[in-house]
């Protein structure tokens, strides 16, 4: 292949996608300027083939947040700034690492919490308003909460209005803080439920659920350790194929 031109079918087939997304890519301004030929066919290089595989591995659902900061690296890879697309994939990384870092956390609190380690002390039992706001959440939120099983609130039997004491704000502790980390409804139930039948043991696989067949939003969710862990080595991927682009172009 390094002494044949290499036409947009030769890149495709050495990425391992249909020839269409390679055109595309070059409509975003994914790809380096392509050069053609008097007769219009494009002519790319090997160094095209490495900048479809660096577009590959940035723009690769899972990502973290929006991917606007991914975007704009690939762009600038194109454009031949990779000295700021090696900036903008090290951002990256360090995003990644810091929503792993609370994700870790949540669950540092949650196994002291299920350790039966007391959170609040207060004897008071509140009005869902009052909780919301000590708790810094929407009132819309605790009822969701509530409603999806994820809590039981005692009503008063006069008035049958929520009353929350000490037992309920420890649990809507660990709920805010592991859904603040990222963990879905779904795994946070699941988790509560082995907590209420008394299995504290391996509380790590119960957030962590196993995937489906099928890739989906619910799975990455309920896999978010497990999907922070794949992230923060695909940012670690991106940033060598970036330094990779740059060895390739400083030896042209």
């Amino acid at each position: 292949m390094t002494n044949q031109v290499l036409r947009t079918h030769h890149v495709a087939e050495a990425v391992g996608v249909h020839a269409n997304t390679i055109r595309l890519y070059e409509e975003q301004g994914f790809l380096f300027p392509v050069p053609r030929d008097a007769n219009g066919y494009r002519r790319y290089s090997l160094t095209d083939i490495e900048q479809v595989r660096l577009v590959r591995l940035a723009l690769q659902w899972p990502y973290l947040g929006d991917k606007n900061l991914l975007l704009d690296l690939v762009t600038r890879a194109a454009g031949g700034d990779l000295g700021m697309a090696m900036e903008l994939a090290y951002q990256y990384l360090a995003r990644v690492r810091v929503e792993r870092t609370y994700a870790e956390a949540a669950f540092e609190f949650l196994e002291r919490w299920a350790a039966g380690y007391v959170l609040d002390l207060s004897r008071e039992r509140v009005t869902i308003g009052v909780a919301a706001a000590r708790l810094n959440v929407s009132v819309d939120m605790l009822r969701s909460w509530e409603r999806n099983g994820l809590i039981a609130v005692p009503r008063d039997p006069g008035n049958q209005y929520r009353r929350y004491g000490a037992v309920e704000f420890g649990r809507l502790r660990v709920i805010r803080t592991l859904a603040q980390a990222g963990y879905s409804q779904m795994a946070i139930l699941t988790m509560l439920r082995r907590v209420d039948s008394g299995n504290t043991a391996d509380l790590r696989s119960a957030l962590d659920l196993p995937p489906d067949d099928e890739a989906s939003i619910y799975t990455v969710a309920d896999r978010w350790l497990s999907t922070l862990a794949e992230l923060e080595q695909r940012a670690q991927a991106i940033i060598r194929q970036v330094g990779l682009l740059i060895e390739r172009c400083h030896c042209r």
